[in-house]
């Protein structure tokens, strides 16, 4: 019975081994720096038919691992009203086409150059044009990148990119070798069923997801409503599927139907941990797909094609970029994220292999460069991310301190420095400030405020700026070790200028008492104090009595503290008031 039930079963070593690869590989790479995409494709690698051999079928896996990028799409059109979504018209059409119809152009002379003929060069290179929707999306988001301007221009690119595989199939077909001859109605038949399939997608996000999702609120059944989720996210990608388009352009605009609905909260919460966990296996299939037999068979072809590929994308990229105005930096990050092959050139060589444009050989050749190709993507970011140099600081304007005398010198103009600022100001003190951050002392300035720059932590500066005729210097910088430092060096020198210190915890209170400050507050303290006071009053406390209690609260946080500062940062425990009753467990 055992042995039937393993054999009829669901295979746990493969699945533990997938999970285990995972949960191994990618905080290892992470915290090498290396990011979470390379760890996923090092761990497929490892346990793929060229590694420990646990799996034997990649493509199987990377069909059903296909739907995380279809999920991720979704969460993405989730994020794109249609308002936001056509103002981004001139990048997807203006400059996604450009660099589409660009890369094409010089990518498809590889294949000539090697000796094949013009129509499977036009389309191994033409591969090679669309970029990684899941590698590239996966970085801007651990990059935080997504909603930058510069990072909705690649997703308006990848946009685009994705549209295009609908009229690259079609160039497939047509460039078919031999056959039966594709008629001009059947042609325009195929495009009538691929708008019609966008057609029905919009008529039914407009008029019957929201009716149909308060239905199944109103049921109160959570299951239900992760269901519907998931309905349909693969719903829209099977009927972008039979109207001949694109699966994740699909669930990309189903997910655009449903950004304005009152459910799209919801919907993201249920489709996230499939999207992650499937987004996942998506790179790791892509690791177990890559053929070790084939590039060692191939490798000069190999490595050759991908340096190729990669030299001439990156110049198509750069230059389109340059062309539509982006500045030096951001075309080469820009080239580095978008170099590599994508996942839709599997369909298209798939394709081309099965109307006999290229052979078996060629597929496999050409799936391995795409491959090695995505691999490479963490590594040349990384590179990226090195070797760039960085902006130097502009420095005009900024005006260091030179024998400042004002009654009170306030270091750090942040948000917490600002409102600092206000009171004393309103009362007529003189306040010298100084910072380091040029941006904010530029915008300061267009506000009427006066800030120099210099270094708290630095004893010229402080002299120069005035802190030893100063009645109290205000230490305001959210950088708690420089906080430390910088009251360390004011007591030392100046022992009899009161000092008040900004602190950013408990712990950092206590290093700030111990370094000498005079006063100190924790930055969110009065502030969740204030918040229990109005909240009480909202109870029906009466003011008296949230009076008393704010005054015992403040009782015991202050004798805990000062226990905490003798006796260490687990002290004084008892003085905490619990949610657990007496008689609890």
């Amino acid at each position: 019975m055992a042995t039937e039930a393993a054999a009829h079963g669901p295979d746990l070593v493969a699945i533990v081994t997938l999970l285990g690869a995972a949960v191994i590989a990618v905080p290892l790479f992470k915290r090498l720096g290396l990011g979470s995409v390379l760890g996923y494709l090092a761990a497929g690698l490892a346990i793929g038919p060229y590694g420990i051999a646990v799996f034997s079928d990649a493509t199987a896996i990377l069909q059903v691992a296909e739907l995380g990028v279809v999920m991720f799409l979704f969460i993405i059109g989730l994020e794109m009203q249609p308002s936001r979504l056509w103002a981004m018209r001139r990048d997807i059409f203006g400059l996604g086409l450009t660099q589409v119809l660009v890369c094409m152009a010089l990518l498809s002379w590889v294949g000539v150059a090697l000796g094949y003929d013009a129509a499977p060069s036009l389309i191994a290179g033409t591969g090679f044009v669309l970029t990684s929707t899941a590698i590239v999306m996966q970085m801007l988001g651990e990059r935080r990148d997504l909603a930058t301007p510069r990072g909705q221009r690649i997703i308006s690119i990848l946009l685009l990119e994705d549209l295009a595989i609908v009229p690259l199939l079609a160039l497939v077909a047509f460039l078919a070798p031999g056959g039966e001859e594709v008629t001009l109605s059947e042609r325009l038949t195929g495009v009538a069923v691929g708008l019609g399939a966008i057609a029905a997608l919009v008529v039914a996000g407009r008029w019957l997801l929201n009716p149909l999702f308060r239905i199944l609120a109103a049921a109160q059944a959570r299951e239900v409503m992760t269901a519907a989720a998931l309905l349909v996210v693969l719903g829209a990608a099977l009927g972008m599927q039979i109207g001949g388009l694109s699966t994740a352009m699909g669930a990309f605009l189903a997910g655009v139907l449903l950004s304005e609905s009152t459910f799209r909260h919801q919907l993201e919460a249920d489709v996230e941990p499939f999207r992650g966990i499937l987004l996942g296996l998506f790179f790791l299939a892509v690791g177990m797909s890559l053929d070790l037999a084939v590039i060692a068979a191939n490798w000069a072809l190999v490595l050759g094609s991908v340096a190729a590929f990669l030299l001439l994308k990156s110049a198509g990229i750069y230059g389109v970029a340059r062309l539509f105005r982006a500045s030096h930096a951001e075309a080469l990050e820009r080239t580095a994220l978008m170099a590599q092959g994508g996942e839709f050139a599997f369909v298209l060589y798939a394709a081309a292999l099965a109307v006999g444009l290229i052979n078996p050989t060629d597929n496999a050749v050409l799936t391995a460069i795409i491959i090695v190709s995505m691999g490479l993507t963490p590594v040349i970011v990384i590179l990226h991310d090195r070797l760039r140099p960085v902006a130097p600081t502009d420095m005009s304007g900024m005006q260091p301190p030179e024998d400042l005398r004002a009654q009170v010198l306030l270091i750090g103009f942040g948000r917490f420095g600002q409102i600092v600022s206000q009171p004393l100001l309103a009362r007529g003190y003189d306040v010298s400030i100084i910072d380091m951050d040029t941006e904010m002392i530029g915008v300061a300035g267009s506000m009427g405020f006066k800030v120099h720059f210099g270094d708290g932590g630095r004893l010229d500066i402080l002299h120069a700026a005035g802190a030893g005729h100063a009645r109290a210097v205000l230490v305001c910088i959210d950088d708690k070790a420089a906080a430390s430092r910088i009251v360390h060096l004011l007591k030392a020198e100046y022992p009899l200028i009161p000092v008040f210190a900004r602190a950013f915890d408990r712990g950092h209170a206590i290093e700030l008492i111990h370094a000498g400050a005079d006063y100190h507050i924790r930055e969110m303290f009065e502030s969740a104090l204030a918040f229990g006071v109005e909240t009480l009053g909202h109870l029906g406390e009466s003011g008296e009595v949230i009076a008393e209690t704010i005054a015992e609260v403040r009782r015991r946080d202050g004798e805990r503290l000062a226990m905490q500062v003798t006796g260490g940062i687990y002290s004084g425990r008892e003085l905490l008031l619990g949610n657990v009753r007496s008689g609890q467990v």
